[in-house]
This record gives C-alpha cells, sequence and structure tokens, in this order.
C-alpha cells in the first residue's frame, strides 16, 4: 500500500554582553575566549564534516554558486574578519540557517523559498556570519567550561587529532542543546545589528531582513516557530534593527543580481529531502515477511473517532487523536523519496470526495481512482465490491491487487469504507497474498474489536 508520509537547523551562537544602544553604529567585539581563532577554524571544519553526514547537501551547481556568491560579498565586508567561509545549500524545507566556528556556513532550501528578494536571504547570512566573527560558539564553551579547557587546549596543537573528539570528552558536542550550538539573546541582539550593518555594506537594503523577521512573526504556527525556535527572538529585533539603520550612511542598495526567481524555481523541483540513520535515528528494518507476521496477542489503539486493537509486534505510526494512522511493522514499511510502502499492516484515515454530497458507494469509487493514480500496476477485483458491516455500521469491502514490496509477491488489499461526517472513514488492509492464513485471523480480530464514535 503506497501512502506519501526532516533536520532542525543548527548554529553557533552563544552569550555575549550586548552594549547599551547608542547614536552610533553598533560595533561589538568578541568576549573572553581560551580557543585561538585557528583552533575555532579547525573546531569548525571537523563539525562541518559531522554535519554533511547529517544533512542532505543539494546536488545543483547553481543553486550552489549563487548563495557562495552572496555569501562571499558579505565575507568581504570588514565585520567578516577574513575567516575562510563557506557557503553550502541543505534540502531542508525548514525556514533555517546556520553556521559554524571558523566559517561553514549552511542555507536550508526553506529559507531560500521563504524569502521575498535576494537582501532577505543576505540579511539572514550576514547574521550568521556575524556569529563567527563574533565568536559565539567558542565564547559559550570558554564560560561553561573554564577549567577543563585550558589544559586541553594547550596540549592540542592545531590540526593534530580531533578537536572535536576531545570537546566531547568534556560534553561538549554537536547536539541541539551543546553550547556550541545554543543561542542567547545576546548573540542575537550583536549578530542582528552588526549584520544589518555588513549586509549594508554588500550592497543589500539591511530593512529587509527586518521585514524577513515580520513575516515568519506574522506566519507564526505556518512556518515561523522552526526559524524562531534556533533564532530567539531577543525582543522586539525589528524595531532595533530599524533603529540601526537610522545611523547607517546613505547609499544605493544594488546588489541584488535578479536571480532569486529562477532559484525558487530550482528549490521547488528539488525531490524531497532523503532520510538519513543517525542523528538519534535508526537505520530502517530490513523487509521480511516472517518478521512482519501478525502475533496472537492483541493491544488498543485509541484514534480520532474510532478505537481499534492490534498485533502487539505492529507499532501505530500517527497521531494520538488523529484519524489518520498506519498500524505496521518496522519489517513490512520501505522508505523513499517519495514516501513510505507498506506491505503488511493496516492504514486508516478520512477521505474527503470531490463531492461533500457524495453517496458511500460513489465516494468509495472516488478513493479507488485516486489509489490507483498513485499505484498504476493496483488492480481491481477479480472479487466485486460488497456490502459489510464493520463496527456497527454499514461498510463497503472492495478488493484490490498490487504489487508487493516484498520482491516476487502480489499485495492484497482489502480496502473497507464507512460513511463519515467528513466523507469517508476507510481502512486498507495489506498483506502479500500468501500470507492470508496469517494476515486474514489478524484482521478478522481487529475488524471484530473495531468501535467507532462518529
Amino acid at each position: 500500500m503506497r501512502a506519501t508520509t526532516r533536520i532542525a537547523g543548527l548554529l553557533a551562537v552563544s552569550a555575549l554582553a550586548v552594549l547599551p544602544a547608542a547614536a552610533q553604529l553598533s560595533k561589538f567585539k568578541p568576549g573572553f575566549n581560551l580557543f585561538s581563532k585557528q583552533q575555532d577554524v579547525q573546531l569548525g571544519k571537523e563539525a562541518a564534516a559531522e554535519i554533511e553526514k547529517q544533512v542532505e547537501i543539494v546536488d545543483s551547481k547553481e543553486l550552489n554558486a549563487y548563495i557562495n556568491s552572496i555569501g562571499q560579498k558579505l565575507a568581504a565586508q570588514p565585520q567578516a574578519d577574513k575567516y575562510p567561509y563557506t557557503f553550502q545549500v541543505v534540502n531542508d524545507p525548514s525556514i533555517n540557517a546556520f553556521a559554524l566556528p571558523g566559517g561553514p556556513t549552511f542555507i536550508n532550501t526553506g529559507l531560500i523559498a521563504a524569502a521575498d528578494n535576494e537582501a532577505q536571504i543576505a540579511g539572514v547570512m550576514a547574521h550568521e556570519i556575524m556569529h563567527v566573527a563574533l565568536r559565539h560558539g567558542t565564547n559559550q564553551a570558554t564560560r561553561a567550561n573554564l577549567i577543563q579547557l585550558p589544559a586541553m587546549l594547550g596540549s592540542a596543537a592545531v590540526g593534530s587529532g580531533s578537536m572535536l573528539g576531545q570537546l566531547a570528552q568534556l560534553g561538549i558536542g554537536l547536539g541541539a542543546n551543546s553550547v556550541l550550538l545554543k543561542y542567547s539573546r545576546t548573540a542575537e541582539t550583536q549578530a542582528d545589528l552588526m549584520g544589518a550593518q555588513m549586509a549594508a555594506q554588500a550592497g543589500y537594503n539591511p530593512i529587509e531582513i527586518a521585514r524577513f523577521f515580520e513575516k515568519l512573526e506574522a506566519e507564526g504556527g505556518a512556518r515561523g516557530p522552526q526559524f524562531f525556535s534556533s533564532h530567539p527572538n531577543p525582543g522586539n529585533r525589528t524595531k532595533a534593527i530599524e533603529n540601526e539603520i537610522r545611523y547607517m550612511p546613505k547609499r544605493q542598495y544594488n546588489a541584488d543580481t535578479g536571480q532569486l526567481p529562477r532559484m525558487k524555481a530550482l528549490v521547488a523541483k528539488l525531490p524531497p529531502p532523503k532520510k538519513k540513520a543517525g542523528d538519534g535515528e535508526t537505520a530502517p528494518a530490513k523487509l521480511s515477511i516472517p518478521d512482519s507476521r501478525p502475533s496472537g496477542r492483541m493491544q488498543s489503539y485509541q484514534g480520532g473517532g474510532f478505537s481499534v486493537s492490534y498485533p502487539d509486534n505492529w507499532k501505530p505510526l500517527g497521531s494520538q487523536g488523529s484519524p489518520g494512522v498506519t498500524i505496521a511493522p518496522p519489517t513490512a514499511i520501505q522508505q523513499s523519496q517519495q514516501g513510505s510502502a507498506v506491505g503488511y499492516g493496516v492504514v486508516a484515515n478520512v477521505f474527503k470526495p470531490k463531492s461533500p454530497r457524495a453517496n458511500l458507494p460513489d465516494a468509495t469509487q472516488e478513493l479507488v481512482s485516486q489509489m490507483r493514480s498513485s499505484d498504476p500496476g493496483m488492480r481491481v477485483g477479480p472479487e466485486t465490491a460488497r456490502q459489510v458491516r464493520v463496527g456497527g455500521k454499514d461498510a463497503i469491502l472492495t478488493t484490490l491487487r498490487s504489487a508487493s514490496i516484498f520482491q516476487g509477491q502480489t499485495e492484497l488489499d482489502q480496502l473497507i469504507t464507512v460513511s463519515h461526517p467528513d466523507g469517508v472513514f476507510y481502512l486498507v488492509l495489506v498483506a502479500p497474498e500468501s500470507e492470508r492464513q496469517y494476515a486474514d485471523r489478524a484482521f478478522d480480530d481487529m475488524l471484530q474489536s473495531l468501535r467507532f464514535n462518529f
């Protein structure tokens, strides 16, 4: 049963004291730091190598060249402090960007897609560059490890051994709560204000970064939280940037290349990000029919509008309280760029037909047509659809067949549809046809336990 079904962005930041606002351009300096600049660079290179194992770098010379061209304009400004900056695009729909000590910088495709103009992308990138130049990550690590770090850093020659490995022994890593990768509102303020200056000097209108923050805040639940979860709002950041702009020299902002529409089109054509093992996830289980067979023991699942019992060696994949759930063993799920394919288990959801007045037979036919369009090899029958009684309600049972994800097997899909206030509630009972002696018993038990509350 084909059913279409992910890394939070990281940024290297830390806390520094914010200078009081004044009627002049803000100029912050790196705080106390036990790391040398060369050690920042070494640490960044090692960390970038690890990050590249966890994220999917976009394989597009054009997209990466576009982002690199913006980055190099910004890195040429004096605030960047001549670190060996690199810029890469990550295939991730979340609106985010992140920078590591020493200069490796990563831009999510979601940020490119969300930006209204090139200046907004440049503003976010300038913000990230300032985290590097102000050495926020290693400053934070220094503050948290004043006792252990001197001995470690004193014995670590630049370029020898793994600095990231030595830091890991002190509990400093690349996780979301690592001091190297955790934001402070103070660091955010500094990166905002000096990033706006940098963008302006590079020829980008700095007001656009303020507008971008306003846009994300206005979108709120739609897309904003992902950005602000790794870029905490220091408080009225838009107004602070606007105040900073008042003291900037008047200049022409003509750096925009006009290429953003094409880049957004390229992003829109990219395949979904590939899921990678690691970063808290385990590798997919190997497909196995014997390991997927339902056990004789059952446990309960409560969904949105229904409850059902299922074999205890299967797992529900979905949100409690939602009508949409897949209940299947890990050994019967195949992941691909197109989504998840289930070879043994049950899929439940609610289908909304085009016409809200469609009766159950017509809505069922429309659902079957949609299923077949997503799986061209699927065919109906030869059994005819028939009326059945399920969970105290009238239902229609439609039998379909298709190629199974288990090599050499034919898949049997038994579709059960029931009228629902929002359209049609459906269950698809999925199994290799050769497994009917095992599957039918489990499916019968599930259907007998099925209860509706709609």
